[in-house]
């Protein structure tokens, strides 16, 4: 399992987080998503096939991008 932490400023509302963390919870490998909207962090827990690019490319997406 691995575990990564993005910033993404565009984190504002509870709204963004609920949001973030549903899209990112769907995707196949993902075990855990912590949002925070006071430090704009997203740590997620994740085995293959999800990657760091495939989590980042989903956050764009949503456009919530990763600084």
């Amino acid at each position: 399992m691995e575990r990564i932490t993005y910033l993404v400023p565009n984190i504002s509302c509870m709204h963004c987080v609920h949001t973030i963390k549903t899209e990112l919870l769907e995707q196949n490998g993902v075990r855990s998503v912590e949002a925070d909207k006071d430090s704009k962090q997203v740590t997620i827990e994740f085995d293959p096939p999800a990657s760091e690019e495939s989590l980042k490319s989903v956050l764009q997406e949503l456009n919530y991008p990763v600084a």
